[in-house]
C-alpha cells in the first residue's frame, strides 16, 4: 500500500478550498519531518542541507554505494546530521547504479538508525521513478528535489499530485519547455506559472513549495552572466513577497565555480552570496560549512572585490577580481602575515577573534591574560569569553555565520573554560551566581555521564549547581527544589523507563502548586516526548534540551526576568503544535496487525538447517585482565561522549573537532595506562549458552541439557508496512522453530567493569576534577563493551565455537562483520527491558558477578552490558520500530501483566 495523505491532512490550511486568498492570515509555516519536526518560520535561521549523501558530489559516497558498503554509507549520514545539517540530500542518480534499489535501500537503512532518521530527508533526482521509490519508503514528511515544467504541463501536475498524495514537500526547478530560467524575469516567470498550477489546480499546500531559481557562476568572462547573482537575489525576494507562503532554495557552490582551485575566494563568495541571499529570501539551501568564511571576518579588500561581482556593480568586476585573486591563495605567508596582524590586536578583540574564527591555539595564553588583569577569575567568562560569545550569537543570528562554526567556537569556549575552571574553583562563592540549578538523574536509572558534563558547562558559566547523582526518588528532588529555592531543575536518563518518572514528577510539581522550570536531556529523551507525554502535566516551562552547548542558552532564558516570560510561551507554543500534529497524525495504513505481521515473519530454510553444538552448555563465569580488554575498546562512542563527533581514527585529523579530539585521546591514554598498571577496575562476567526453541511464534524456550525447559525468552515483531519481499522480524525468527523437530541453541550474558569506577570518581570530584571524573566514568563505559567483545568472540570461536576459524581486527569486530549478533534488552531489536529479569534468573547474574537491576532496570554499576547470544548465520540487527495496540496487548498476555504495566515499559514504541 503507498504512503497516503496523513500529513496532508494536518495541514491547518486544507479544509477543501483552493488557493488561499491574497492577503490570508493565518500561520503556513513548511512543517517537515523525520522521527522530529523540523518547522519553517519566519524566525527560524537558514536551513542548511547537507549534500555528502549525493552520488554525484561526493566521490566517497558513490564509491561506498557502489560497492554496497551502506553501512559506511550511513556514517556519512550520520556525519552530516552531527555537523548540523538540518535535511540530508539524497541522491543516487549515477549511470552504473541501480537508482531505485540503491535509494530503496538506503532510505530503509537510515529509518532504523534513530541519530540520522531524526531530521527529514530531501529525496534528489532527475528520475521520477526514483523519487517514487524513495516516497514509498521514506518516514515522517520529506522533500522531493525536484519537478519542473521542462517536459510539459501535463507531466508536471502528474508528478506534484503524486507528491502531494505521498505527503511531501516539493522543490520546483525554475525550467520550462524552453529550458533553464537564466534571467530575472524568465525565472519569475516561470515561478509565477509553476505556483499558479500548483496552488490552483493540484490543490498543493503553498507552504511546502519551494523554488530553485538557479545560482549559476558569476565571473566567467561572459557578459551574459554578468548579473547571475544579482537575478537569482532579485528573483528570491520576488518570490517571497509575490507567491505567498513559498520558500527559496538552491546549491551555493554553483556561484564560485569559476575560481575552482581557490578556495580562500570560493569561500568568500559563498558567504558573500549566502549572505546577501539569505537577505532577500533564501531560507534554505545546500551550502558545504567547510567552504564558507564569517562573512564579517572577510578581508574588506576581498570583500568588495567579490561583491562587485555579485551586485554587478562595475563593468570590470570580473577582471578586478580574477587579478586580486591570484594574491589570495592562502599561502604560508598571506597565513603568517594574517596571524601577526590578529595577534597584535588589542586582548578582547583576540579573544573575540578566537571564538568567532574557531581558533584554540592561543586561547589559554589569552585568558590567562585576562586573568591577571580581573579582579575574580570568573570575570574572564562573564566578561571577556561571553563578549565574544556574544559576538557568535549575533553574526548566526543574522546569518553571517552558520551552525557548524558555532560548534568551532563552541570548542575554543570549552577549552578557555577548561583552563579557567581550577582557578574559578579556587574561589568559588565568591561571584554572583547566575541562578540556581538542580540537577538529577531519576529514579531507578544509573547513568550520569551527560548530566554530568552539562554540570560542569552551566557550572563553569557561573550557575550554582546542586548535584543530587543517581537514582533520585522524586520526593527527594521536589524536597530539595524548595528547601534551596532553585531556579531550574535538570532531569536526566537513559533507559526507557526514566520517561515515566519524568512524567510523574512534573505531575507531582503540579500538585504542589511549585513553579520550577524544568530542563530535559538524556539518551531516551526527545523534543517530541518532552512536548507530548511530560508538558502537558506541569503548568510551569519544560524544555528539552539535547546538547550541553544549549544547556547555558536555555537556563539563561529560563531565569532572566528579561527574557523568561517571552521564552516560556514561545516555547509552550512549540510544544503546543508539535503536540498537536503528533497526536493528529494517521498511521494505522503504515502497520500490519500482529497476526499479519506473523504472516510475514522471516522464513529461514530450516529443512537443511544444522546446529552447532556448542563445546560449553550451561552457564560459566569468566573474570578476564584489563591489560586484555585493552584492545577491544571501540574509541568513536568515546568521542561522542565529549560531544566531539567523528569515527575513530579519522576523528584525530578532524578539522573541526581533530586538534581537540588529540588533546583527549591523549588525556585518556594516560588514564588508560594507570587504570590498567593499578587494576582501578574489576572486570567480572557470566554468560550460558543453551538449547533452545522458537515457540509460538515470538519466543524462545530455553532448556537444560535434559530438555526440562528454564526460562523463556519474549521477542517482539516489526509490524510496519514493509516493502514487497521484505519480513517484519522478530529477534525469535533466528532460533529453529520446536515444530520443526530440531534442537538449536542460545545464549546470554553479562559483563561489568564497574566495580571501582564509583569510587575513583568520587575520588576526582572531592578534588574538584571533574574532567577526570568525567573521563574515568567515560573510560569505564568503555572497558565494559570491549569486555562485551571480547567474550562474544570467545563464544563464537571457542565457547560456542560456530565460528572457530574466525580472524578478524577490532576494526571489523567493530564493524559487525562476524558471523551472529548479541542484541541487548532496551536496545533496537528488544526495546523490552523486562527481558533482563529473565536472563538474570537464567544465568543467576547477580550472585556470579554482583551486577544488580534497578526497579526501572538500569544495571548496576553503570559500566556494565547484558545481552543474548544468537548463532544463526543469518541473523542481523534491526530495529524493531513501532508497534501496534495489538500486540502490546498480546504482550501483556503472554507476560501475564496489566496493559498498563506493558504500555509503561514499551511505551516509545507503541504507535498508536
Amino acid at each position: 500500500m503507498e504512503k497516503s495523505q496523513f500529513i496532508e491532512n494536518n495541514q491547518e490550511f486544507l479544509s477543501g478550498s483552493s488557493a488561499p486568498p491574497s492577503g490570508a492570515g493565518g500561520a503556513r509555516y513548511l512543517k517537515l519531518s523525520g522521527l522530529e519536526p523540523l518547522i519553517v518560520t519566519p524566525e527560524s535561521n537558514f536551513i542548511n542541507v547537507g549534500e555528502r549523501t549525493n552520488v554525484t558530489g561526493s566521490r566517497k559516497f558513490l564509491r561506498l554505494i557502489k560497492e554496497e558498503k551502506y553501512e559506511e554509507a550511513l556514517d556519512v549520514a550520520r556525519a552530516q546530521v552531527e555537523g548540523g545539517a538540518q535535511i540530508i540530500d539524497i541522491n543516487m542518480d549515477e549511470g552504473m547504479l541501480d537508482g531505485v534499489h540503491a535509494m530503496t535501500t538506503f532510505l530503509n537503512l537510515i529509518a532504523s538508525e534513530p541519530d540520522i532518521a531524526r531530521v527529514p530527508v530531501m529525496i534528489d533526482s532527475s528520475k521520477w521513478e526514483i523519487i517514487e521509490a524513495g516516497l514509498k519508503v521514506t518516514q515522517g514528511k520529506s522533500v522531493v528535489n525536484s519537478i519542473s515544467l521542462k517536459e510539459g504541463e501535463a507531466l508536471f501536475i502528474e508528478h506534484a499530485k503524486k507528491v502531494k498524495r505521498y505527503g511531501a514537500a516539493v522543490i520546483v526547478m525554475a525550467f520550462d519547455e524552453v529550458g533553464q530560467a537564466d534571467t530575472y524575469q524568465r525565472r519569475i516567470d516561470i515561478c509565477k506559472r509553476s505556483y499558479d498550477i500548483l496552488v490552483n489546480q493540484v490543490n498543493f499546500p503553498p507552504e511546502d513549495i519551494i523554488f530553485d531559481p538557479n545560482i549559476f557562476p558569476v565571473a566567467t568572462g561572459m557578459e551574459e552572466h554578468r548579473k547571475n547573482a544579482l537575478d537569482f537575489f532579485k528573483a528570491a525576494q520576488w518570490i517571497r513577497q509575490n507567491l505567498p507562503y513559498a520558500h527559496v532554495s538552491g546549491g551555493v557552490s554553483n556561484v564560485s565555480f569559476s575560481f575552482r582551485g581557490n578556495d580562500k575566494v570560493r569561500e568568500a563568495m559563498h558567504s558573500a552570496f549566502l549572505y546577501h541571499a539569505i537577505q532577500h529570501g533564501m531560507d534554505m539551501g545546500i551550502v558545504n560549512p567547510e567552504m564558507l568564511e564569517v562573512y564579517d571576518e572577510i578581508d574588506k579588500d576581498l570583500l568588495e572585490h567579490v561583491e562587485d561581482v555579485l551586485l554587478d556593480r562595475r563593468d570590470d568586476a570580473t577582471e578586478r577580481l580574477l587579478a586580486f585573486a591570484d594574491n589570495v591563495k592562502g599561502d604560508v605567508k598571506s597565513v603568517e602575515k594574517q596571524l601577526q596582524e590578529w595577534r597584535a590586536l588589542p586582548l578582547q578583540e583576540r579573544i573575540t577573534h578566537a571564538l568567532v574564527k574557531g581558533v584554540d591555539e592561543f586561547i589559554e595564553a589569552d585568558v590567562e591574560e585576562a586573568r591577571l588583569s580581573a579582579v575574580k577569575p570568573i570575570e574572564v567568562i562573564e566578561i571577556n569569553l561571553m563578549a565574544g560569545m556574544n559576538v557568535v550569537g549575533d553574526l548566526f543570528g543574522s546569518g553571517k555565520m552558520f551552525l557548524p562554526q558555532v560548534v568551532k567556537s563552541a570548542r575554543v569556549m570549552k577549552k578557555a573554560v577548561a583552563y579557567l575552571l581550577p582557578y574559578i574553583e579556587e574561589g568559588k562563592g565568591k561571584g554572583t551566581s547566575a541562578g540556581k540549578v538542580l540537577m538529577a538523574t531519576v529514579k531507578g536509572d544509573v547513568h550520569d555521564i551527560g548530566k554530568n558534563i552539562v554540570s560542569v558547562v552551566l557550572g563553569c558559566n557561573n550557575f550554582e549547581i546542586i548535584d543530587l547523582g543517581v537514582m533520585v526518588p522524586p520526593e527527594r528532588i521536589i524536597e530539595t527544589a524548595i528547601k534551596e529555592q532553585v531556579d531550574i531543575i535538570g532531569l536526566s536518563g537513559l533507559i526507557t523507563p526514566s520517561l515515566d518518572e519524568m512524567v510523574y514528577l512534573a505531575k507531582e510539581l503540579d500538585k504542589l502548586n511549585i513553579s520550577i522550570p524544568i530542563m530535559i536531556g538524556g539518551a531516551t529523551t526527545s523534543r517530541a516526548h518532552t512536548a507530548v507525554k511530560i508538558a502537558p502535566e506541569y503548568r510551569e516551562t519544560v524544555v528539552h534540551v539535547n546538547d550541553a552547548s544549549r544547556a547555558v542558552t536555555v537556563a539563561g532564558n529560563l531565569i532572566n526576568t528579561g527574557t523568561k516570560t517571552e521564552y516560556s510561551k514561545i516555547i509552550r507554543k512549540e510544544y503546543d503544535k508539535l503536540r498537536e500534529g503528533y497526536l493528529n497524525r494517521s498511521h494505522d495504513k503504515d502497520f500490519l496487525s500482529i497476526a499479519g505481521a506473523r504472516a510475514n515473519k522471516l522464513q529461514l530454510d530450516w529443512g537443511n538447517y544444522i546446529a552447532h553444538k556448542p563445546k560449553a552448555i550451561g552457564i560459566h563465569t569468566i573474570a578476564p585482565s584489563l591489560k586484555e580488554l585493552e584492545p577491544y575498546i571501540d574509541w568513536t562512542p568515546f568521542f561522542r561522549t565529549w560531544d566531539l563527533h567523528g569515527k575513530y581514527p579519522d576523528i584525530l585529523k578532524d578539522e573541526i573537532v581533530g586538534e581537540q579530539a588529540v588533546i583527549l585521546f591523549e588525556d585518556a591514554q594516560k588514564m588508560l595506562a594507570d587504570i590498567v598498571s593499578e587494576n582501578w577496575m574489576q572486570a567480572k562476567g557470566v554468560y550460558g549458552i543453551f538449547p533452545a526453541n522458537q515457540v509460538n511464534d515470538d519466543d524462545i524456550a530455553v532448556y537444560d541439557e535434559n530438555g526440562s525447559e528454564l526460562v523463556t525468552f519474549l521477542t517482539l515483531r516489526q509490524q510496519s508496512q514493509k516493502t514487497k519481499g521484505a519480513p517484519n522480524i522478530a529477534l525469535a525468527d533466528f532460533v529453529c522453530p520446536k515444530e520443526a523437530g530440531k534442537t538449536d541453541y542460545m545464549g546470554a550474558f553479562c559483563v561489568t567493569t564497574g566495580f571501582g569506577v564509583d569510587e575513583k570518581a568520587a575520588a576526582f570530584e572531592k578534588n574538584h576534577d571533574d574532567y577526570n571524573s568525567i573521563m574515568v566514568k567515560a573510560l569505564g563505559d568503555r572497558f565494559a563493551e570491549a569486555f562485551a567483545e571480547y567474550l562474544h568472540e570467545k563464544v563464537r570461536k571457542d565457547f560456542w565455537g560456530y565460528a572457530a576459524n574466525e580472524d578478524l581486527s577490532n576494526e571489523a569486530l567493530i564493524k559487525e562483520e562476524y558471523k551472529g549478533i548479541r542484541p541487548a534488552p532496551g536496545y533496537p531489536a528488544c526495546p523490552d527491558h523486562l527481558e533482563k529479569n529473565t536472563i538474570w534468573q537464567l544465568l543467576d547474574v547477580e550472585n556470579k558477578t554482583g551486577v544488580t537491576l534497578t526497579e526501572s532496570l538500569a544495571m548496576w554499576p553503570a559500566s556494565s552490558v547484558s545481552g543474548y547470544y544468537f548463532g544463526n548465520p543469518e541473523s542481523k540487527y534491526f530495529g524493531l520500530g513501532k508497534i501496534k495496540q495489538d500486540q502490546v496487548e498480546d504482550y501483556a498476555k503472554r507476560r501475564n501483566i496489566s496493559i498498563d504495566e506493558a504500555v509503561k515499559w514499551l511505551n516509545p514504541n507503541i504507535a498508536d
